[in-house]
């Protein structure tokens, strides 16, 4: 994986998280995926490790939980 990848679900502490995260690394070098609007790409965001979002998987694959703004169960439904 080349570029990291910001997992979010559209709430505010998510939208927050997300401007931080550009702020620091640069769109450029992320993708962002909306877990609410692409509800397909859940199973790949558990497959990295990831709890709840906001959060971000690094190039390394490691996952850094941003804050707490949903589990994936609540965005799941």
């Amino acid at each position: 994986m080349s570029k990291a990848i910001f997992y979010h679900a559209g709430c505010p502490v998510c939208v927050g998280a997300e401007i931080e995260i550009i702020d620091l690394v640069g769109v450029e070098n992320l993708d962002i995926v909306h877990l609410g609007e692409k509800k397909e790409q859940i199973s790949i965001a558990e497959d990295f490790g990831v709890k709840s979002v906001p959060a971000l998987v690094t190039p390394n694959g490691h996952v850094l939980h941003i804050n707490f703004g949903a589990s994936l169960e609540d965005v799941k439904s």
